[in-house]
């Protein structure tokens, strides 16, 4: 995330308004209710809300962030606080996120995309035997929260790395941290490689120490991985450029083995889409909501980059410009690429895709597109990054667009509805994550960092997120 579309933003290059390509009524096929834990009727009323949005936006007294009539926040923690124990304070960049409740409490492991020391004014300086690299400042902190959201501790949980932006949660309840870079051992001062995956365990801090790279899932400008819980796959997403980046598989040697199984090793695969039988060779080519592509995988043949890039390696392959969040549910991979311009190597231009992987289908679905914005400014959206799947039927995603950044929500048909705006600066919106009852999204402010809990009618009624069980139909 570290290169965003306002950063390149020419002037004047802009010059199609923001459109919503249409819709797909095939979004998802998750029978109401299931998998996320809701009563039918509560998860129907609360798709219907989430294809007609929320309402308007009320804009908050406080000027921190503007959220629908009925929903509220609570500022979690913010960069510069102090971690319990007197063992330093929070560090910025707060990025991707993942939130666990497990054996009635609640963990949320939290990315610092942290690259060198001058880039933000606190680091992660975690002790020595919970850091990879001491001479990197890149990591992740863990927040134990009570029942009200307070804080019970928070402290680092890795440390060492460099540019931690997504990840993902794994089938056994553990955080999968992505470092966004290629740098190798010497250069920035560095005295390990990286690009690589940790798993961090959010509930036992000791499990966290003498950091491991999980080596299997190659070494590249990693953004996001999602595991499939039937299969134990690990789905991956690369943000890289010259040339951009790929999706990824790994297969691993023990699938669904649990805690630090992944360090068993992997076979990496890329991502080969096609069209009626022809190679996709750049994803941006497509505008038409619903388009549905083939896929296939072919194995990479250098997973940890000894020689030159993953990416360079395989000439017959898909791409696409800052693929970015993902995340696993409803069956399926959802993979976002967040704009592409054709001085980027793009063969199009838009300001936002999001795809649906299905890995039984072996199908990869074009299911929301954002055209160029020409008001970059404006309150429009543009610019997706971070996903997740609302278990009130759905997508929630957060935005790094040009303008004012967003929460938007994706209904079942395709639609997309403002949900929240950051009122208090130009700050990406990161890391959002439901907890399990569906009661509260979490997720953050990027810099200065601030993690934030909403509660209000998800439902869409006044409950504030659940209703009566009673029966219902698939939305």
């Amino acid at each position: 995330m570290r290169l965003t579309r306002r950063q390149i933003l020419q002037g004047g290059a802009a010059t199609a308004g923001l459109v919503f390509t249409g819709g797909t009524s095939t979004l998802f096929s998750t029978t109401a209710g299931a998998a996320s834990g809701r009563p039918a009727s509560a998860r129907r009323n609360a798709v219907r809300s989430w294809a007609n949005g929320y309402g308007d936006l009320v804009p908050d007294p406080a000027g921190v962030l503007d959220l629908p009539a009925g929903f509220t926040y609570q500022i979690v923690s913010e960069s510069g606080g102090p971690l319990t124990g007197g063992a330093g304070v929070l560090p910025d960049a707060f990025d991707g996120s993942g939130l666990f409740d497990i054996d009635g409490r609640r963990f949320l492991v939290r990315n610092s995309e942290q690259w060198l020391p001058p880039d933000h004014e606190h680091h992660v300086i975690a002790a020595l035997e919970l850091t990879y690299d001491p001479a990197a400042v890149g990591g992740t902190t863990t927040t134990e929260l009570d029942d009200a959201h307070g804080v019970v501790a928070e402290y680092f949980s890795l440390g060492g790395t460099v540019a931690n932006c997504a990840g993902g949660k794994t089938p056994w309840a553990t955080w999968l941290t992505c470092e966004e870079t290629e740098w190798r051992t010497g250069e920035n001062g560095l005295t390990k490689d990286h690009g690589f995956v940790f798993e961090v365990d959010p509930v036992n801090p000791f499990a966290n120490l003498n950091p491991t790279p999980l080596y299997g899932l190659g070494r590249f400008a990693h953004e996001a991985a999602v595991i499939d819980p039937t299969t134990g796959i690990v789905y991956l997403s690369e943000d890289a450029s010259e040339p951009n980046g790929l999706l990824y598989r790994a297969l691993p040697s023990r699938p669904l083995g649990g805690w630090a199984s992944l360090r068993a090793g992997a076979s990496l695969e890329a991502l080969v889409a096609k069209d009626g039988g022809t190679l996709v060779g750049d994803l941006s080519v497509y505008s038409d909501v619903g388009t549905v592509l083939s896929v296939g995988w072919v194995p990479v043949p250098d997973p940890l980059a000894v020689e030159t890039y993953t990416r360079t390696q395989l000439d017959e392959v898909t791409r696409a410009r800052k693929l970015e969040g993902m995340w696993f549910g409803d069956g399926a991979v959802h993979v976002v690429s967040s704009f592409a311009r054709l001085g980027d190597g793009s063969a199009q231009e838009h300001d936002g895709q999001i795809w649906r992987l299905d890995p039984a289908a072996s199908t990869l679905e074009l299911v929301v597109r954002f055209g160029l914005n020409d008001a970059p400014e404006s309150d429009a959206i543009d610019g997706p990054d971070n996903v997740t799947v609302s278990p009130w039927g759905g997508l929630l995603v957060c935005c790094d667009g040009a303008g004012a950044q967003h929460l938007f929500t994706v209904a079942p048909d395709g639609s997309t509805s403002i949900f929240a705006r950051n009122a208090r600066d130009a700050s990406e919106l990161t890391g959002a994550n439901f907890s399990d009852d569906g009661s509260t999204l979490f997720f953050n402010m990027y810099d200065p960092g601030a993690t934030f809990a909403v509660t209000g009618p998800f439902a869409g009624d006044d409950t504030g997120g659940t209703a009566p069980d009673t029966e219902a139909t698939t939305p």
